[in-house]
């Protein structure tokens, strides 16, 4: 019986702009900077505040695509090494958003825990979230924030600082390819 939060019943959102928020954050955090650029950052709010309620929806819809496709490559890797993990991710990405005051107040962390472990076992997040109503304010940061850790995460464990956009890129990449094979 298939879920009402299975991914194929999801909308994909804005991936791409998603991406590019992260990809930021990331370059960022590599070039040693503890701060966002601040015209980095203004560039980033100029873009989110020509959103539309639509558009933003799509956005938030993109940051889940993203959460959910981290997920399913780390449950790969994990399952490769017989681990699982909900194990070995949720507990290291839950201390680290502990250690995120300012980004993540306390009250939101299990609702970043629930998203990552709904993605982990093969559920949609935008969809899993959706069962509580809609997005607040207080977890637009934290949805960043969990998305910036997953990649980071992947990032780190494959030693490559680009891996977890090229895994991306190339996931969209091959969409792409396959709706113009099929004549869509």
């Amino acid at each position: 019986m298939s879920s009402p939060c299975d991914p194929q019943h999801a909308p994909a959102g804005d991936v791409g702009a998603a991406l590019m928020v992260i990809d930021s954050r990331l370059k960022a955090l590599y070039d040693g900077r503890t701060e966002v650029d601040p015209v980095q950052q203004q560039l980033i709010d100029q873009f989110v505040a020509s959103l539309g309620p639509e558009e933003a929806h799509d956005l938030l819809d993109g940051a889940c695509t993203l959460i959910f496709m981290f997920m399913k490559w780390l449950r790969a890797v994990h399952e490769d090494h017989d681990k699982d993990v909900i194990e070995y991710v949720v507990p290291s990405l839950v201390a680290a958003m502990r250690n995120m005051p300012r980004s993540v107040r306390p009250e939101v962390i299990p609702t970043m825990a629930g998203l990552v472990v709904a993605a982990g076992t093969g559920l949609s997040p935008s969809l899993w979230r959706k069962q509580f109503g809609e997005w607040t304010s207080e977890e637009m940061n934290p949805l960043e924030a969990t998305a910036f850790l997953l990649a980071e995460h992947i990032n780190r464990i494959t030693d490559d600082r680009d891996f977890a956009s090229r895994l991306i890129n190339d996931a969209l990449t091959g969409a792409d390819e396959e709706r113009r094979r099929r004549g869509l």
